[in-house]
């Protein structure tokens, strides 16, 4: 008895292309998967730049709190209040709080840009209470807000 095998051609003629054509899935999934690891980078970035700035606003707030300690009669007479913008720094010249208000200023604007959205505000009381409000734009690091405001309350 003699076996003939007809259907291996058939086979082989049948099954060209379906290595293709996993090869193009894989080549599909791995793709979304790589956009996917891409699109968590570019948002891990985006987030650790806005974490950076929250932490330069804190060093800002407690450098001033730190100037305003070694002036002490005239922070709680009141010689630091007010406001100041990062792309206007007042003249440091006239007293000792003008010097380090001028100088607040220009480390806000170096370390949260030199931008009208950069703002810094000082309000102390005469009991030594004192609120420094720093105030920047945040869109560049992916937030959604835009601006960010961080308010730091301390006793000299």
């Amino acid at each position: 008895m003699i076996f003939r095998v007809q259907g291996s051609r058939g086979m082989r003629g049948r099954q060209n292309g379906v290595g293709l054509i996993e090869v193009l899935v894989a080549v599909l999934v791995l793709s979304i998967g790589f956009l996917g690891m891409a699109a968590l980078e570019t948002k891990a970035l985006s987030t650790n730049n806005s974490a950076m700035a929250r932490s330069m606003a804190t060093i800002d707030s407690y450098s001033i709190l730190d100037a305003m300690r070694a002036d002490l009669v005239n922070a709680k007479n009141g010689a630091y209040n007010g406001s100041i913008a990062a792309d206007a720094c007042p003249d440091g010249s006239g007293s000792l709080a003008a010097a380090q208000l001028q100088e607040w200023c220009t480390q806000l604007a170096q370390t949260l840009g030199a931008a009208a959205t950069t703002t810094g505000a000082i309000d102390c009381g005469t009991s030594g209470t004192c609120t420094i409000t720093i105030q920047f734009d945040d869109s560049r690091a992916g937030s959604e807000l835009g601006t960010q405001q961080f308010v730091t309350q301390a006793v000299l």
